[in-house]
């Protein structure tokens, strides 16, 4: 269902056990910042909503969305983290280019996924026009950067069930 007919955002709080060890990463593109910071700071009050302690986030930036793969990569390489949030907002102009990143953002993402054990979650945002990235960051659509760190926090938690 499009969020168009739903405000995901409204389910902040999960029940996630004991997450004071757990660690993310939150990697935010600063291209868009207006909606990109608006979403981190939801992701991040999220996080901070269901337990997960301070010092336990690591926030970093990146110059736009198509850097989130590599910056994610390195991150995972790193093995210091239980899940990686990545936050973007792409929206489209006069040319083609918008098609191009929103394809290989989504790609790069999904084979990172695909060839790690930990979590990488796509809190990127791919609409039409700034208004449709407003709605969606803490508009009348929610906050999608706060769902992104429920996802992350239901991802961290089955991961430590499977490796037990």
């Amino acid at each position: 269902m499009s969020s168009a007919h739903q405000n995901l955002s409204s389910i902040k709080m999960v029940n996630i056990p004991n997450v004071d060890h757990f660690s993310f990463t939150i990697i935010t593109a600063q291209w868009n910042k207006e909606v990109t910071g608006a979403l981190e700071i939801g992701c991040l009050e999220t996080l901070l909503a269901n337990g997960v302690k301070p010092e336990n986030i690591q926030q970093l930036e990146v110059p736009g969305a198509w850097e989130l793969i590599s910056a994610a990569k390195m991150v995972l390489d790193s093995n210091n983290t239980n899940a990686v949030i990545c936050i973007g907002a792409v929206i489209k102009g006069d040319t083609p280019h918008f098609e191009y990143i929103c394809e290989g953002v989504t790609v790069g993402l999904a084979q990172l996924c695909a060839n790690q054990s930990i979590p990488v979650i796509y809190g990127v945002l791919t609409v039409n026009n700034l208004q449709q990235a407003l709605d969606r960051c803490g508009g009348i659509h929610g906050n999608k950067g706060d769902e992104a760190a429920v996802t992350a926090l239901q991802m961290a938690s089955l991961s430590q069930k499977i490796r037990k």
